[in-house]
């Protein structure tokens, strides 16, 4: 089967290097690629939201399956217009995608179908979010509506913070549209865990669990990213927690978006913290995470093509997952700077010298003059396996020591709170 794997992050990379282990795949595109997927799959040089250039492509080329990794073509309405075509594609239609393409959509819809999440409150002006404030006890967490890469929530621990998030949201528009609407609402406390779930629009599977690093700096410290390390599984998340959830939240999910008149097909992503009184709903996303995907494909044993066909015809009920036992960790190593202003074009060194029982998947990076260089703010996701976390997470760091580009930052903690566990 031809397959067209559509984005350039980590996440497709990872995606990308697990299909390419389907004896089903015999040709596999990327569009448009990085710099890693350019030695596993022919980089197209067609923009991940420019549904029309893509669908010229696919037709050209008679692929036979579509996997869309980030989230803008997903609400933009990629796969209506893809199965309109006749083409097999793997994500959620434009209606199910407002999940994660509308803050307050998905509130909305939490509450209407009984989903724990935090208290909330939605605003579509600045002056209604500041009075709609004193409604809520501090600390609160203010988050802007659509979509802003990772980056559109703010954990306000005083009055004066929560005013300024407000005002750089909706008055001065740093996340421009996106920030046409705010959700205001009350700040949990516990342990967050990410939980993905492969749905066909009646049936689910639950992928093993990982855990997500959001902020920039060591111990949980400074501005919120797209993500800077993950580890799976989460020993946060018991085999009963497991069962919960999918009760709690995946099961009415899918269910509920069904009596909307919504099949949800392709990845559920439920962003949960888990709190004294259970597990609650931080977040949607509807497809797969990054950097989860690059902790939690690596361990899975079945064919990842063969899951993502039996989602797209609804035969998951058919359909069992195999995986490895062992852990795995990826670190993000990310530019300086980031996640606010930083350069691009650093020369990246070290990639040869990374030991062989590591994988180094590229999010941020191009080829230039035969040398890979820095394109983005996530520059590269060090990943490796191992007999426990602890092994995992060793092996992971021996290979960031190998690699080196000017001002490179990363985490030195990842996977530290599942050794608390362990």
């Amino acid at each position: 089967m031809k397959v067209l794997v559509v984005g350039s992050g980590g996440r497709e990379h990872t995606l990308v290097w697990k299909l390419c282990q389907s004896p089903k795949v015999s040709a596999i595109y990327c569009a448009p690629g990085n710099g890693g997927i350019a030695a596993l799959a022919e980089c197209v040089d067609i923009k991940a939201d420019d549904i029309d250039g893509l669908l010229a492509f696919a037709c050209k080329t008679d692929i036979d399956c579509v996997v869309v990794g980030p989230e803008v073509p997903l609400v933009l309405g990629i796969v209506d217009v893809f199965e309109k075509a006749g083409i097999r594609i793997f994500g959620p239609s434009k209606a199910a995608a407002r999940l994660e393409g509308s803050k307050v959509f998905a509130k909305d819809f939490m509450a209407r179908h009984n989903i724990p999440t935090a208290r909330y409150a939605s605003f579509d002006s600045y002056e209604a979010a500041v009075s709609g404030l004193d409604a809520f006890v501090l600390p609160v967490v203010v988050k802007a509506d659509g979509l802003a890469a990772g980056k559109g929530v703010v954990i306000c621990e005083n009055r004066s913070a929560a005013e300024d998030a407000l005002r750089q949201i909706m008055t001065d528009r740093v996340f421009k549209e996106a920030g046409s609407r705010v959700v205001i609402e009350e700040f949990l406390s516990g342990e967050e865990a990410s939980i993905l779930a492969v749905c066909d629009g009646k049936d689910f599977l639950l992928l093993d669990s990982s855990q997500d690093h959001k902020r920039i700096f060591d111990q949980d410290r400074g501005a919120n990213t797209g993500g800077m390390g993950a580890y799976s599984p989460a020993p946060l998340v018991t085999p009963q927690l497991m069962t919960q959830i999918a009760g709690q939240v995946i099961r009415p999910v899918v269910e509920g978006m069904r009596a909307e008149g919504v099949l949800f097909k392709g990845i559920l992503y439920a962003g949960i913290m888990v709190t004294a009184s259970g597990p609650k709903v931080l977040e949607f996303n509807t497809r797969f995470g990054d950097p989860e995907t690059q902790a939690v494909l690596p361990r899975l044993k079945s064919d990842l093509l063969e899951l993502v066909l039996a989602a797209v015809e609804g035969r998951l009920a058919q359909h069992r997952l195999e995986w490895d036992a062992r852990a795995c960790v990826c670190v993000v190593l990310a530019a300086g700077g980031y996640p606010q202003d930083y350069a691009t074009g650093q020369k990246i060194g070290g990639l040869a010298d990374v030991p062989e029982d590591v994988v180094v998947f590229h999010a941020g990076t191009k080829l230039s003059g035969g040398q890979v260089v820095t394109a983005g703010g996530r520059v590269l996701g060090v990943t490796a396996m191992g007999d426990g976390i602890a092994r995992a997470i060793t092996r992971a760091y021996a290979g960031v020591a190998a690699i080196h580009f000017e001002k490179m930052h990363y985490r030195r903690d990842i996977g530290q709170k599942a050794l608390t566990r362990s």
